[in-house]
C-alpha cells in the first residue's frame, strides 16, 4: 500500500502517521535511530507491507498488470489502491480527506527538529505539492508514478504506466473493495496483539 493508506491506518497521534511514512523515506539504518516515539509507526509500516505483499488478492491485482510494465506491477498496485482509498474515503474515515491531511500537514513543523532532513523536506514536498489528494484523480496518479520512476537509479517512464489502471478499472476496484477491509482487520488484530503482550 502506498502513504495514504498508510496514514488512514496510522493510530491517531502526528508522530505515529509520520512513523508509518518514514520507511518509505529513510534506510533501515536511520529508522533504527528515530525516537521511540516513532517506532511504533515504523513497526506499523512493516506489518502493512508484510500483509499485503503475500495476500492473495493484492497477488490477483499483480497479475493483472501487462507487459512492459509487469515488473513495476507491485509499485503500480501500490499507487492503483490508494486511488480507489481515496476515491471511497468517506467509506472508511469519518473525517472528510481533506480535513484529515491538514491535520496531518499542521503537525510536520513541531517534528522539524526529530526528523533527518532528507525526512523532513520529503514531507514538504508532499504537504506542498498536494500529491496525497491528488490519488483521487488519474492525472494525480499518473504524477505519481512519473516522481517514482525518476527516483529509480535508471529512471523509467512509469507514468505511462497509468494506463493500466483505466485499462482494467473496474477489476482492480474489486480487488481493492475485497482487499482493504482485510488489511484493516488484520492491522487493528496486531494492535490489539501488541498491547496485550506483557
Amino acid at each position: 500500500m502506498n502513504w495514504l493508506a498508510h496514514l488512514i491506518l496510522s493510530e491517531p497521534s502526528p508522530a505515529f502517521r509520520i512513523g508509518n511514512l518514514l520507511p518509505d523515506i529513510l534506510p533501515w539504518s536511520q529508522l533504527r535511530s528515530m525516537p521511540a516515539k516513532y517506532q511504533g509507526g515504523i513497526e506499523c509500516h512493516r506489518v502493512i507491507d508484510c500483509f499485503t505483499d503475500s495476500h492473495p488478492t493484492f497477488r490477483r491485482s499483480v497479475g493483472r498488470i501487462d507487459a512492459p510494465f509487469r515488473r513495476y506491477a507491485g509499485i503500480l498496485i501500490d499507487v492503483f489502491y490508494d486511488h480507489f482509498l481515496a476515491c471511497s474515503w468517506d467509506r472508511y474515515s469519518p473525517m472528510p480527506l481533506d480535513t484529515f491531511l491538514g491535520e496531518f500537514y499542521a503537525s510536520f513543523s513541531a517534528h522539524r527538529e526529530d526528523l533527518p532532513p532528507a525526512a523532513y523536506t520529503r514531507l514538504v514536498q508532499i504537504r506542498a505539492g498536494g500529491w496525497l489528494s491528488s490519488y483521487a484523480r488519474t492525472d494525480g496518479v499518473r504524477r505519481a508514478l512519473e516522481g517514482i520512476g525518476a527516483r529509480f537509479r535508471k529512471p523509467v517512464l512509469l507514468g505511462e504506466a497509468t494506463e493500466q489502471l483505466l485499462l482494467h478499472h473496474d477489476a482492480l476496484r474489486a480487488d481493492f473493495v475485497d482487499f482493504f477491509p482485510e488489511l484493516c482487520s488484520h492491522v487493528e488484530k496486531s494492535r490489539t496483539d501488541g498491547r496485550a503482550s506483557p
